[in-house]
């Protein structure tokens, strides 16, 4: 008598925990393209992200020599670290696949585009970045994005609206 094996149960899907995210970047920039990095971090930077501590705003990437690396990017200090705590704002190494930083390195000395960081989450255990592609807006194109999105809203309130009388 043979024993049938049970089929495993399927994952649902990565578990992804959200430490920061860059609101300003999708307001500020018009995103291309996206991409996922991990993060060279060191143990006490690991720590102070599972706290939840962590801040992207001001932070921006760049792939020099074949490397591509995270300026800015502000991780406090852990706070049961002792000398061996990490500088807040230090220069950090992401992790991309060879060919990706191939096609980033000729995109990124294009005029007007940048590797912008849009989040920063734990994915399985591991520390990752989602990096966007843009392009800077200017000054009317934020506008006009703003007024779409408030016409859309309204859109969506009287579509609503309708479909309440309706019922």
């Amino acid at each position: 008598m043979s024993k049938k094996k049970q089929p495993k149960a399927k994952h649902s899907g990565p578990e992804r925990t959200v430490v920061t995210t860059n609101r300003k970047a999708r307001h500020d920039y018009d995103i291309l393209d996206t991409y996922e990095a991990g993060l060279v971090l060191s143990g006490t930077e690991v720590k102070a992200l599972r706290q939840g501590r962590g801040n992207i705003v001001d932070a921006y990437a760049e792939v020099r020599n074949g490397e591509a690396r995270v300026h800015n990017f502000h991780i406090p200090e852990y706070d049961y670290g002792t000398w061996t705590n990490h500088p807040p704002r230090r220069i950090r190494k992401l992790l991309l696949h060879r060919g990706e930083i191939a096609k980033l390195g000729p995109k990124l000395d294009e005029a007007g585009l940048t590797l912008v960081p849009l989040s920063v989450y734990f994915q399985n255990g591991w520390a990752k970045m989602e990096l966007g592609l843009a392009r800077g807006r200017k000054t009317y194109d934020k506008r006009q994005a703003i007024a779409k999105r408030e016409a859309d809203r309204e859109i969506e309130k009287a579509v609503g609206r309708a479909a309440k009388r309706g019922q």
